[in-house]
């Protein structure tokens, strides 16, 4: 079961019902079950990324409604016949509401994996244990100081390709800041790396944001540069929501937001298998 999504208290918000792991799931009993309802300052003035709760009853859950897609990763998801609030895949957190979610339902996000072999001097840089070093491009949160791979969420009407690349570029790269000129060469590099990506994962992450009725999802790509010259030029610099950004050495012990840390062990997984497949040929 969800581990992060039943923290409490909640982000800046009021503490969770506690949910043990045997009650977690919707089909287990619970007739007491009444958490509280918490809907952050933030989503209740209306910004144009949230929904009205005034026309719940009006919105296609299980669909692409207009141009906001509510189809979730994880199949159909049910909706609660008291509340009329579609129900977490996951099963309760322990708070009901959309927190600071958005969108009843899935809250979809698009997460860029830049990755890249560490190097000492021209040679790729090897562990205690003989094998290859990967290193990602990691931004420092603003909301909560933690580290974590540049992502944001996909907004309505767009293409996770687009979100990819304008989340690294504005969290990674600050193009938002740039000259038109330098935004222009920022945006020729992405492109060029955005080419080629492999899919780590698609569906439901335990974030710490989730509630009973709304949640976030997300699609995680990998980008890797295998011989360092696509991204040797990357002037990396925080910008949007990120406090900081840098090169960061993948570990066993690297400690990150949300289901992140699960994201880059596939990667690792997934290129060290690539690189020792490719040395025994």
């Amino acid at each position: 079961p969800h581990i992060k999504a039943r923290q409490s208290p909640y982000l800046n918000g009021p503490a969770r019902a506690t949910v043990p792991d045997t009650l977690v799931a919707w089909e287990a009993p619970w007739e007491e079950y009444a958490p509280t309802v918490y809907e952050a300052p933030s989503v209740v003035a209306q910004p144009v990324w949230a929904d009205n709760p005034q026309s719940l009853s009006t919105l296609a859950f299980n669909k692409v409604d207009g141009k906001i897609n509510r189809v979730s990763h994880e199949g159909p998801y049910t909706i609660d016949p008291a509340t009329h609030m579609p129900r977490n895949p996951r099963g309760r957190t322990g708070l009901q509401g959309r927190g600071l979610l958005g969108r009843f339902g899935p809250n979809h996000a698009a997460d860029p994996i830049v990755t890249r072999w560490r190097r000492s001097g021209r040679a790729v840089a090897r562990d205690s244990q003989g094998l290859p070093v990967l290193e990602f491009v990691g931004i420092k949160r603003r909301d909560n100081g933690e580290w974590a791979i540049p992502g944001g969420m996909v907004d309505a009407g767009d293409k996770v390709s687009v979100t990819l690349k304008r989340e690294f570029g504005e969290e990674a790269l600050n193009t938002m800041e740039l000259s038109d000129a330098e935004k222009a060469n920022a945006k020729a590099m992405v492109e060029e790396l955005f080419k080629d990506g492999w899919l780590v994962y698609k569906g439901y992450v335990d974030d710490p944001r989730n509630t009973d009725n709304a949640w976030m999802e997300t699609v995680a790509i990998n980008f890797h540069d295998e011989t360092g010259e696509l991204t040797k030029n990357f002037k990396l610099a925080a910008g949007d929501d990120a406090g900081a950004v840098k090169w960061i050495t993948i570990s066993p012990d690297l400690r990150l937001y949300a289901s992140h840390a699960e994201f880059l062990q596939q990667v690792v997984e997934h290129h060290l298998h690539a690189k020792v497949k490719c040395s025994v040929m």
